[in-house]
Protein backbone atom coordinates (compact mmCIF):
# COMPACT_ATOMS: atom_id res chain seq x y z
CA UNK A 1 0.00 0.00 0.00
CA UNK A 2 1.19 3.56 -1.08
CA UNK A 3 1.13 6.53 1.28
CA UNK A 4 -0.33 9.26 -0.61
CA UNK A 5 1.37 11.76 1.18
CA UNK A 6 4.80 10.11 0.17
CA UNK A 7 3.80 9.69 -3.29
CA UNK A 8 3.17 13.24 -3.57
CA UNK A 9 6.87 14.00 -2.37
CA UNK A 10 8.02 11.77 -5.32
CA UNK A 11 9.53 13.76 -7.86
CA UNK A 12 8.59 13.23 -11.36
CA UNK A 13 10.36 14.24 -14.42
CA UNK A 14 7.73 14.09 -17.18
CA UNK A 15 8.97 14.78 -21.03
CA UNK A 16 6.39 14.88 -23.86
CA UNK A 17 7.77 14.79 -27.70
CA UNK A 18 5.69 15.57 -30.59
CA UNK A 19 7.09 14.46 -33.99
CA UNK A 20 5.37 14.33 -37.38
CA UNK A 21 3.31 16.58 -38.96
CA UNK A 22 3.24 18.57 -42.28
CA UNK A 23 7.16 19.22 -42.02
CA UNK A 24 7.95 16.76 -39.58
CA UNK A 25 9.03 19.05 -36.84
CA UNK A 26 10.17 18.12 -33.28
CA UNK A 27 9.14 19.61 -30.45
CA UNK A 28 9.88 18.66 -26.99
CA UNK A 29 8.51 19.65 -23.06
CA UNK A 30 10.02 18.41 -19.51
CA UNK A 31 8.84 19.43 -16.33
CA UNK A 32 10.31 18.28 -12.97
CA UNK A 33 7.32 17.83 -10.19
CA UNK A 34 9.54 19.61 -8.09
CA UNK A 35 9.60 22.74 -9.89
CA UNK A 36 5.47 22.65 -10.71
CA UNK A 37 4.58 22.01 -6.56
CA UNK A 38 0.84 22.84 -6.81
CA UNK A 39 -0.49 21.03 -9.24
CA UNK A 40 -1.05 17.16 -8.48
CA UNK A 41 1.46 15.32 -10.81
CA UNK A 42 1.19 11.93 -9.63
CA UNK A 43 -3.07 12.04 -10.04
CA UNK A 44 -1.92 13.17 -13.55
CA UNK A 45 0.49 10.37 -14.43
CA UNK A 46 -2.03 7.59 -12.82
CA UNK A 47 -4.95 8.54 -14.67
CA UNK A 48 -3.36 7.83 -17.79
CA UNK A 49 -3.73 4.21 -19.21
CA UNK A 50 -0.03 4.07 -20.15
CA UNK A 51 -0.41 0.18 -20.76
CA UNK A 52 -3.16 0.75 -23.67
CA UNK A 53 -1.56 0.06 -26.82
CA UNK A 54 -2.71 2.52 -29.44
CA UNK A 55 -3.04 1.88 -33.45
CA UNK A 56 -0.43 3.74 -35.88
CA UNK A 57 -1.65 6.88 -37.64
CA UNK A 58 -3.68 6.48 -41.11
CA UNK A 59 -2.00 10.07 -42.05
CA UNK A 60 1.58 11.00 -43.03
CA UNK A 61 0.63 14.21 -42.02
CA UNK A 62 -0.31 13.89 -38.22
CA UNK A 63 1.64 14.09 -34.70
CA UNK A 64 2.79 11.06 -32.96
CA UNK A 65 3.33 11.90 -29.09
CA UNK A 66 5.87 10.27 -26.69
CA UNK A 67 5.25 10.70 -23.49
CA UNK A 68 7.32 9.65 -20.33
CA UNK A 69 7.21 10.10 -16.87
CA UNK A 70 10.06 9.06 -14.59
CA UNK A 71 10.70 8.98 -10.72
CA UNK A 72 13.47 7.10 -8.38
CA UNK A 73 13.14 3.07 -9.43
CA UNK A 74 9.68 3.90 -11.96
CA UNK A 75 9.23 5.14 -15.02
CA UNK A 76 6.05 5.14 -17.79
CA UNK A 77 6.37 5.57 -21.47
CA UNK A 78 3.89 5.92 -23.83
CA UNK A 79 3.50 6.83 -27.67
CA UNK A 80 0.27 7.39 -29.30
CA UNK A 81 -0.84 9.38 -32.50
CA UNK A 82 -2.93 12.29 -32.43
CA UNK A 83 -5.85 11.20 -32.41
CA UNK A 84 -5.54 9.39 -29.42
CA UNK A 85 -4.22 12.48 -27.87
CA UNK A 86 -7.67 12.77 -25.87
CA UNK A 87 -8.84 12.71 -22.27
CA UNK A 88 -6.03 12.41 -19.08
CA UNK A 89 -3.59 12.10 -21.76
CA UNK A 90 -4.47 15.90 -23.26
CA UNK A 91 -4.99 17.30 -19.95
CA UNK A 92 -1.01 16.11 -19.09
CA UNK A 93 0.25 17.09 -21.68
CA UNK A 94 -1.52 20.24 -21.67
CA UNK A 95 -0.15 20.74 -18.26
CA UNK A 96 3.63 19.66 -19.16
CA UNK A 97 3.38 22.14 -21.66
CA UNK A 98 1.86 24.94 -19.41
CA UNK A 99 4.62 24.15 -16.97
CA UNK A 100 7.17 24.33 -19.72
CA UNK A 101 6.72 27.72 -20.81
CA UNK A 102 5.21 25.94 -24.40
Amino acid sequence: MTDARSEKTVTWTILVVRTGGFAGLRREWRVSTSDEPGVDWPALIEACPWTTRYPPSRSNDRFIWRIEASAPRRTRKATLPESSLTGSWAVLVEQVRSAAGR
